[in-house]
């Protein structure tokens, strides 16, 4: 599950965990075509034990938006999570578990979570694309993803190697891999449901 990684991973075998603090929620409720839900602080290590511990607290949910990169031909960029993050080897759209930064005026903004999550993670800014209007939410289990597609006006190999090169530039990426999802044969074992689940709606669309 999406885990804010900027500087953030953890290797295991070192025991090193980022411990700043993020934003999990509790009391969703839907509502039409509205979610609801209440927010609360606690920190990254907290998070990592209750997911690792296989949630615990069942009313507790990890909601997180999603910035899913779509191509002018169709297709879908996911990253590869890198080594040194918490959740290495994962297939995601650019994403991460909202912290305190996030609250506008007593409101969670998840979708600047999206345009900064989008941005660090691939380099991409609110220029580079056009995001729909509406969200798609995907609920599996502890896990709500907030999902918005972003359209972004070049074909999937241009669009791939400008992520790929802007990887390159930096020192440590949060990627160590990009993938594209031109079909339904394109999704794999790394992609959490919730990734899944979206694209094979979108493919089927």
């Amino acid at each position: 599950m999406p885990g804010r990684s900027r500087n953030r991973g953890a290797t295991r075998s070192r025991r090193k965990i980022w411990n700043g603090r993020v934003l999990l929620g509790r009391n969703a409720v839907r509502s039409g075509n509205h979610l609801g839900a209440d927010y609360f602080e606690t920190d990254f290590a907290s998070f990592l034990a209750w997911r690792d511990w296989g949630f615990p607290d069942a009313g507790v949910f990890n909601g997180f938006g999603m910035g899913a990169l779509r191509s002018a031909d169709g297709a879908f960029l996911l990253g590869e999570m890198a080594a040194h993050t918490a959740n290495a080897g994962r297939i995601y759209f650019p994403a991460g578990t909202p912290d305190p930064d996030d609250i506008r005026d007593g409101m969670l903004d998840i979708a600047g979570s999206v345009t900064r999550e989008v941005a660090e993670e691939v380099g991409l800014h609110e220029a580079d694309y056009a995001m729909e209007p509406h969200w798609h939410c995907v609920f599996t289990g502890p896990s709500i993803a907030m999902i918005r597609i972003l359209h972004v006006d070049m074909p999937a190999d241009s669009l791939r190697a400008r992520v790929e090169a802007n990887l390159a530039r930096e020192r440590r990426p949060e990627l160590r891999a990009v993938h594209l999802v031109r079909s339904r044969g394109d999704l794999t074992e790394s992609m959490p449901r919730f990734v899944t689940a979206f694209l094979e709606a979108q493919l089927s669309a």
